[in-house]
């Protein structure tokens, strides 16, 4: 990725990082977007992972800590992941939208498996109380998708913009 490239996706990841530390609806924050974008843009996999990382350990740290965040993490890389997925069909509204919805459902079954297994509530360690755990999360399963929506909408959006209208941002054509 050329300098001003780079540099435009982390100015992006970056202010989308510091609006979760704005007040919000519950889980309509720009975290999996951030993952997300990050995977589809930056060409060296260390920054497409540690970026986004950072990004949230640091709002994390002002946010506060909690006892799921490996859990949180992983799923954030699975994102990343799937980022890495659609990296030459990033200007693809269907498919940014897409990889929205399945970062943010992928964020909802695992991050909540993990809250009925780990017994931080009060959910039967049956079945029935697994679906009682998924069942009480959806209303921030719905802030989630809209979340990852909105902000890939912003994320992408701009970028693939910037690179239309500046030269400076625009892909090098292989030679």
């Amino acid at each position: 990725m050329k300098q001003s490239r780079f540099w435009l996706a982390t100015f992006l990841i970056v202010g989308c990082a510091l609006l979760r530390l704005a007040p919000h609806p519950w889980n309509f924050t720009p975290t999996g977007a951030i993952a997300l974008f990050a995977g589809a843009t930056y060409q060296r996999r260390r920054y497409a992972v540690a970026l986004p990382f950072v990004a949230m350990l640091l709002s994390d740290a002002v946010i506060g800590f909690h006892s799921g965040m490996p859990v949180v993490y992983a799923a954030f890389g699975l994102t990343v992941a799937i980022g890495y997925r659609i990296r030459e069909r990033r200007e693809s509204v269907p498919v940014v939208a897409a990889a929205a919805v399945g970062s943010a459902t992928l964020f909802f079954i695992t991050t909540n498996f993990w809250v009925w297994a780990a017994g931080h509530a009060t959910y039967a360690k049956s079945f029935g109380g697994l679906v009682d755990c998924y069942v009480a999360a959806v209303p921030f399963y719905a802030n989630d998708v809209a979340g990852d929506l909105f902000y890939s909408a912003v994320l992408f959006g701009v970028f693939v913009w910037a690179e239309r209208r500046f030269p400076v941002f625009a892909q090098r054509s292989a030679t």
